[in-house]
């Protein structure tokens, strides 16, 4: 018996061509390049930064989740 090949499902207004150059994007940064990202992304308006245990990650990803479809 052959598996069904699942098909990749992206969020709205992406396809795979936009998530690789996505990824192409950030491999092709240097270290400075991405620094600066980091320190962009800490200074924008409605957005906070936080460390958090690696276990509570798929939790957190939920409830934006969540809200987003509230």
């Amino acid at each position: 018996m052959k598996k069904a090949k699942n098909k990749q499902r992206y969020p709205r207004g992406w396809n795979q061509k936009r998530v690789r150059e996505v990824v192409s994007h950030y491999e092709k940064q240097t270290e400075d390049e991405q620094f600066a990202d980091i320190e962009r992304a800490r200074k924008a308006a409605g957005i906070t930064m936080i460390g958090v245990p690696t276990e509570l990650v798929p939790e957190i990803h939920a409830l934006v989740a969540k809200r987003r479809s509230a």
